[in-house]
């Protein structure tokens, strides 16, 4: 099942250190078999605010996408971006081939009959 890195990142002022980071990170989550799916879009805010930037990494797994974030080479250019910009980051398995919202919708509706 394909899960993803999400990454919602507040604006930040051009530094160095991201343009190092931005160079090297594809290298860091090629061979778990990560791609880009969403950088350096713009995107459309529909409820709420969502200030800053976008990013999601679609990896096979999340076994491939907690090992990308454990790595050494991860871990070594992770600092690169923290130190510059603020955010936050997920990893979160997508859903299952034939996935049906029905049946959470049914769970739902039964615990609330419970009550």
């Amino acid at each position: 099942m394909t899960a993803y890195a999400v990454a919602h990142l507040r604006e930040a002022a051009p530094h160095p250190e991201i343009a190092e980071y931005i160079e090297r990170v594809t290298a860091t989550f090629e061979p778990y078999g990560g791609r880009f799916l969403v950088h350096g879009a713009q995107h459309e805010v529909k409820e709420g605010e969502w200030a800053g930037h976008v990013v999601i990494i679609g990896f096979p797994g999340i076994t491939e996408a907690r090992a990308w974030w454990d790595s050494p080479a991860y871990r070594e250019i992770a600092p690169l971006r923290s130190r510059h910009i603020a955010g936050d980051i997920i990893l979160v398995d997508g859903v299952p081939e034939g996935y049906d919202p029905a049946a959470t919708a049914k769970t739902l509706r039964e615990a609330s009959a419970d009550e």
